[in-house]
């Protein structure tokens, strides 16, 4: 897996590129320097939580034969300052799901998601805690 990275303009905004050509922008928040055009790189993280869990619960319902009518998931990350970086200590997701799908069929995707099969989250595992919900046709499991 590679990726290509091209700066954009004169501060800290990015084009990123990976090996099959698709483009993703980065960029800085202004209080850092950037001129906040784009996702940070910590903000990237949890889009790539949320992505790579949501693609694994899908996958998982859609083979238990469940029929999704909606799929949404909110993430949040809590940071702590460690000497001069400031990595996530927590992250917090909710998944809100709809449609004909039973309880313990989602809750069991979820937890195949983040406890084995998510190579995002257990990515982040050894240094962030990694809580996870779901809300299934508004109500939360």
């Amino acid at each position: 897996m590679k990726i290509t990275l091209n700066r954009i303009n004169d501060n800290f905004h990015f084009q990123l590129k990976n090996e099959r050509g698709h483009i993703v922008e980065l960029d800085s928040k202004s209080e850092f320097g950037g001129n906040d055009l784009a996702p940070s790189p910590m903000e990237l993280l949890l889009m790539g939580v949320a992505g790579c869990s949501a693609i694994d619960v899908i996958s998982i319902l859609k083979k238990q034969r469940q029929q999704i009518i909606s799929y949404k998931t909110e993430v949040e990350g809590i940071r702590e300052q460690i000497m001069d970086a400031k990595p996530f200590k927590i992250i917090d997701v909710t998944i809100f799901i709809e449609g004909k799908i039973t309880a313990e069929k989602a809750l069991k995707a979820a937890e195949l998601s983040f406890e084995k099969y998510c190579s995002v989250s257990k990515t982040l595992e050894p240094t962030a805690k990694i809580n996870y919900k779901i809300v299934l046709n508004n109500i939360i499991l």
